[in-house]
């Protein structure tokens, strides 16, 4: 079977570990399962996730899958973008043969999660969409779980841009078909996603035709049922999902 982690609220908060987390992806890894790290954050390249796996102990196999990857898929080669976004969704743009601008008239404008927007970053955002530009975003999360609690996502800057710009933004991650058809492309067509957001990972379940196993160890805790969409299986944490799943 093959396996849909999410990593923020799944795999670490933050800087910090989840307990047991490494262990159950390398149980699942020993047992043939297929795992896909599969994350809306869009602001680190997939080599930095790959690291940063690494140095929670996770040996990531090539499966990292992230939004910034799925909103490169959406914009053609040679096209003008925007980018309002970090060096993740940057160089998959760059890969793709876009040409991306800090401001500008352009085809497209993408915004992902990156710590130093600012008011002229979304100054030109806007411009741009008021030129003609179709505004991307590669995820809708309005926030995310860090070692210090709860941070503003690349949805809120998205809203941001198209708040101002009165445009309707088109976006690439989860639960979103380019970042399905990522995930369909790499595992098949059955599987489990495990993730911390009913919007967001439970929807891509949904989208994908897996099973849904939520986990309370990111933004949502008991206090917040009952979830919607309605999981498979609600677990402390991924650990706990494994140990269900090759018991």
């Amino acid at each position: 079977m093959s396996w849909a982690l999410d990593l923020d609220g799944v795999v670490w908060l933050g800087t910090d570990d989840i307990p047991g987390a490494a262990d159950a992806v390398a149980r699942l890894q020993a047992a043939g399962e297929k795992v896909l790290f599969v994350t809306n954050n869009s602001g680190r390249r997939v080599a930095d996730v790959e690291a940063k796996l690494a140095s929670h102990g996770i040996d990531a196999m090539g499966g990292v899958i992230t939004s910034g990857m799925a909103a490169a898929q959406m914009v053609e080669p040679g096209e003008t973008v925007v980018g309002l976004c970090g060096p993740g969704a940057r160089e998959e743009l760059e890969a793709r043969g876009a040409i991306v601008v800090r401001e500008g008239p352009a085809d497209t404008v993408v915004v992902g999660f990156h710590e130093d927007f600012d008011f002229w970053g979304l100054t030109a955002g806007v411009q741009a969409v008021l030129g003609g530009a179709r505004l991307l975003g590669t995820n809708e999360d309005a926030s995310w779980p860090a070692e210090d609690g709860i941070r503003p996502g690349a949805g809120a800057l998205v809203a941001a841009v198209a708040t101002a710009a009165g445009a309707t933004p088109q976006f690439a991650g989860k639960p979103h078909r380019p970042i399905c058809d990522l995930v369909l492309d790499a595992a098949g067509p059955t599987g489990t996603v495990v993730g911390d957001r009913p919007d967001t990972d439970g929807l891509l379940a949904r989208a994908l035709g897996w099973k849904f196993a939520m986990v309370l160890s990111g933004v949502m805790g008991d206090d917040d049922m009952p979830f919607d969409p309605v999981p498979d299986s609600v677990h402390a944490d991924l650990a706990a999902v494994v140990d269900e799943a090759l018991r």
